[in-house]
């Protein structure tokens, strides 16, 4: 219970404008990005490194609950309380003062309350970006908890590949501080500790700071929308223009026609860019991109990506069957909008998965066979990172058909989702959106003992206080 002893005590910490305390104000933490609804004993929102460990070392020696949250946009209940009304929430929006940029090094040095449009946002004058394209924009804290990937990762790699360094607070008595903030990209002196920090929900330390690698902005860019002949015949066109576009090749995006459709239809402001409006069963967004200005004696990159294309199409066993060039910004405009648009197709059960890249689209392919015989008024939209594997599998429910999707309901069809991506497929329950509460009984179930065991030990050693929404135990 979070008496008036606490909030006396976490004042003197933060200043009456750190707690947030009533109802209307609360809800904005209490509230995740979709159907997550808790309830907050109260926020709390330092303004530095110095003020979290206070406000943790506080909370481990009088046993209060920390629910770490960064942009509250992730998708498993992770940055949220739960119902009981007993966790307090430590918010990191008002984080965000530090921002040092170091052009020779091309890296950044920022609080982790700092949102992803607003890095890029201040470095758009220059010529560096912060590589991770996402259609949410979350605040980098969450980033690292969550390893987030995106739409570009086949070139850029996740977070992880991106950190360069780290500060942590540790839920112990101490809230004790770990700085890790080394610019270095090479230092074989032992253990990684930061990669101990991320990935893991929060639940092992709350990252404070953090130094990212920048990537040179591309100064070029091509997009095509390509019809693969076949669901087989994506590999094959991935292979393709993989071995013709080497690193020029920076995104492979796949979406489904149900995805597309009901996107066009739920968002006005959308142009249909297929012929005669037909949208094809399945649409590859490829992009290719040069980091620096068009010089006059090379090929402009449309071209390079029209002969790939021209190649690919006149081979042997060809896997395209329709292909076109367009605006960059026109095609991710839609890519972008697919997450907006399947949520308004009906009552959303989302999944997000990844598999080895060959077997992607064979999980979809036996799931549009199979699904209807075990749900019958469940209708498959996905779309996904065909490049590194991943795919939001959404499953949109006919209410009117089915009745209310209930908890029970929702449980079944988790189940048997995962059961058949996991055992049947060998993949991942959750391919970059954490763990969270909403997968708690997935990472149990499938988790292997000897690596619960090590999370837990883990846990102990370096945070021992009620610290995230996950039992790595």
């Amino acid at each position: 219970m979070i008496d008036e002893r606490h909030k006396t005590a976490l004042v003197e910490i933060l200043g009456a404008d750190g707690l947030v305390q009533d109802s209307a104000s609360l809800a904005a933490y209490e509230n995740g990005a979709r159907y997550d609804r808790g309830s907050a004993a109260l926020v709390l929102r330092p303004r530095g490194t110095a003020e979290v460990s206070a406000c943790v070392a506080y909370c481990v020696r009088e046993h209060i609950a920390l629910i770490p949250q960064s942009g509250n946009t992730g998708l498993v209940s992770g940055s949220t309380p739960d119902n009981s009304g007993a966790q307090v929430v430590l918010s990191l929006d008002r984080m965000t003062p530090i921002f040092d940029l170091d052009i020779d090094n091309r890296s950044i040095h920022v609080d982790a309350g700092t949102r992803l449009s607003d890095i890029n946002g201040r470095l758009e004058s220059g010529s560096l970006f912060f590589p991770i394209d996402l259609g949410a924009d979350p605040r980098v804290g969450g980033m690292l908890a969550t390893n987030t990937g995106g739409s570009r990762f086949l070139k850029y790699g996740d977070v992880r590949r991106n950190t360069l360094g780290v500060k942590i607070v540790l839920a112990d008595e101490a809230g004790t501080v770990v700085d890790l903030l080394s610019g270095l990209r090479k230092n074989n002196t032992g253990v990684d500790w930061k990669q101990l920090f991320i990935g893991t929900a929060g639940a092992f330390g709350i990252v404070t700071e953090c130094v990212l690698n920048l990537e040179r902005l591309p100064r070029q860019v091509s997009t095509a929308y390509l019809v693969p002949r076949t669901g087989t015949a994506v590999m094959s066109l991935l292979r393709a223009m993989e071995e013709r576009l080497g690193s020029y090749l920076s995104a492979f995006e796949g979406m489904s026609g149900n995805a597309i459709a009901a996107t066009l239809a739920h968002v006005p402001s959308l142009r249909n860019p297929f012929q005669n409006g037909d949208v094809p069963n399945y649409v590859i967004l490829a992009e290719v991109s040069r980091s620096w200005l068009p010089r006059d004696d090379e090929q402009p990159l449309d071209a390079v990506l029209e002969t790939v294309l021209a190649e690919v199409w006149e081979a042997e066993g060809a896997p395209l069957a329709n292909a076109f060039v367009g605006p960059a910004r026109e095609m991710w405009t839609l890519r972008h909008a697919l997450s907006e648009g399947v949520k308004r197709a009906g009552r959303l059960v989302a999944f997000d998965l990844s598999f080895r890249r060959t077997d992607v689209l064979a999980f979809c392919d036996w799931m549009k066979l199979e699904l209807p015989s075990h749900f019958a008024d469940v209708v498959i939209f996905d779309f996904g990172h065909i490049g590194d594997g991943g795919v939001h599998f959404n499953l949109v429910v006919d209410e009117a058909r089915a009745g209310p999707v209930d908890i029970a309901f929702e449980r079944r069809l988790r189940d048997w989702v995962y059961s058949i991506a996991v055992d049947r497929f060998g993949g991942s329950f959750s391919a970059e959106h954490g763990v969270g509460r909403k997968n708690q009984a997935y990472y149990d179930l499938y988790t292997q003992k000897k690596h619960k065991d090590l999370a837990a030990g883990l846990k102990q050693l370096t945070s021992p206080g009620r610290l995230g929404s996950v039992c790595f135990g």
